[in-house]
């Protein structure tokens, strides 16, 4: 008999002899009956292998017979058949129903195993039928949760890389708007410098004109308003790097999360695209009962949701906090502006005011010089008339003086000696008189020359100011920064 699964080698060396049986014995089948696959799947592989030794064996029967009765125990063989030909009578343990009914016995038996195998056949191939498509169905499942999964995180993947976009541009806006804020933050030094450099040059006004006006009044204001605005500029400028900093934390959480998924989409992406045929699929025994999952989808999708209703949040603080600074820029340039403008009309009116003060000044300089010289002239007048009372006095004084040399009766108090008398005594009272107009006059060009040194130091005061801003103050002021370096475009 041929053994199944002998070597190719020996079937071609040996000869091949002829069965005489179609079939292998019935204890060869009953062993093969016993070889069954376990239930669970094997690391091993299902093939079989090239010599199977598990499958058929060779049976080996060595029928006995009993004894006929207790006196032939132990007898050999041959002392028994001798015995058994001679005798005359046999003595035979069954009967032909008992044949019969042996041989419809197996018959039975045979006709039941051969019904329970080809039933057992018929399930089993149900059977195996069954669990091909249950497995089929079951892997086609798989792939399709596995190909909803790798939708779901496209899904998420292109929400986040739009968020990630949005947020990266409103990062890059909130960035130039910063940036623009601290230019014009430092455009308003300047400004400050320069009002602040007027007060100190106004302060070194002389004399009267040292006068708290309105200049200074403005001044001071724009001061304030400058200072104002720096500190409302600076308060945005903490504002817009604190929203920096969020808007960069969101971006990253966006990112790790981009990340993770684009792991995810590629490695769903893979297990989706595996197939029975596929290279690279292997056993992992046990594998099954690892739980390293800490997320369920409502969670899983929550989390990205929540990652991108923070960015959002964060986006949308941002583009709020962009529009304060413009319309805080605005406004600033707009409050400096108008002041600066007021301080520089302010400026004008002064400067106007004192440019009047120190024409009117020069003009009553000019009038009290003149009165001075025509008041010199009228002093040497009357000091002239003075003198020449001198001699009309000596005249009259000489014949009043001759006269009393007169002799004895001679001495007459007649109209000539009262003449006389009266003549001196109408010239010594007329230069009384011109010597008090003498000194009314002198008196009068002390108070003339006291006014002209008074309008001429009020002169200098007007002038000093009048330099001091219109061409220092006046002068600075010309390089006030334009509306575009106050709003931080340039």
């Amino acid at each position: 008999m041929e053994l199944v699964g002998s070597p190719l080698t020996t079937m071609y060396t040996h000869p091949r002899s002829t069965p005489t049986k179609f079939l292998p014995a019935i204890s060869t089948m009953a062993s093969s009956y016993k070889s069954r696959f376990p239930y669970y799947p094997l690391p091993q592989s299902f093939t079989l292998p090239w010599m199977p030794s598990s499958y058929y064996k060779t049976a080996a029967i060595n029928p006995t017979l009993a004894p006929f009765s207790k006196s032939s125990q132990g007898l050999t063989p041959s002392k028994m058949l001798p015995f058994a030909s001679k005798r005359t009578t046999l003595f035979t343990r069954y009967t032909p129903d008992d044949w019969y009914m042996s041989s419809l016995t197996n018959y039975k038996e045979s006709e039941t195993s051969r019904h329970n195998a080809e039933r057992l056949r018929a399930d089993t191939s149900r059977m195996i039928q069954d669990k091909y498509h249950q497995t089929k169905k079951t892997q086609v499942e798989s792939t399709k949760k596995l190909g909803e999964r790798v939708n779901d995180i496209e899904f998420w993947k292109s929400e986040l890389c739009r968020e990630l976009d949005e947020m990266i541009g409103e990062t890059k806006a909130l960035t130039d708007t910063k940036e623009r804020l601290e230019r014009a933050l430092a455009e308003t030094e300047p400004p400050l410098q320069v009002a602040q450099e007027c007060l100190l040059h106004r302060e070194k006004r002389m004399g009267i004109d040292l006068v708290h006006d309105n200049v200074e009044k403005q001044l001071f204001t724009e001061v304030d308003v400058i200072r104002s605005c720096q500190e409302r500029m600076q308060q945005y400028l903490d504002k817009a790097k604190a929203q920096l900093a969020s808007n960069r934390m969101a971006q990253h959480e966006l990112e790790r999360d981009l990340v993770n998924k684009q792991a995810a989409h590629r490695i769903d992406d893979k297990c989706h695209h595996l197939r029975n045929t596929s290279d690279g699929i292997s056993y992992y025994q046990g594998v099954e009962r690892v739980d390293a999952t800490i997320s369920v989808p409502e969670s899983w999708a929550k989390f990205t949701d929540d990652n991108i209703l923070r960015s959002q949040s964060e986006r949308a603080a941002s583009a709020k906090l962009r529009d304060n600074v413009e319309n805080l820029l605005v406004v600033t340039a707009n409050e400096m502006w108008r002041q600066f403008n007021g301080v520089n009309v302010a400026f004008t009116n002064r400067i106007a005011e004192t440019a009047d003060a120190k024409n009117k000044i020069q003009t009553h300089l000019a009038k009290t010089l003149q009165e001075i010289f025509q008041i010199e002239m009228n002093i040497e007048a009357i000091r002239k008339a003075i003198r020449d009372k001198g001699p009309p006095l000596k005249v009259a004084q000489t014949r009043l003086d001759e006269r009393t040399r007169r002799p004895n009766v001679e001495l007459c108090r007649d109209t000539a000696q009262l003449r006389l008398v009266n003549e001196v005594h109408e010239i010594g009272e007329t230069i009384q008189s011109l010597q008090q107009r003498l000194r009314d006059a002198e008196d009068t060009l002390q108070k003339l020359v006291r006014a002209k040194s008074v309008l001429e130091h009020d002169l200098a005061i007007k002038a000093n100011s009048l330099f001091i801003d219109q061409e220092k103050c006046m002068g600075m002021r010309k390089t006030f920064p334009s509306t575009a370096r106050l709003v931080g475009y340039i």
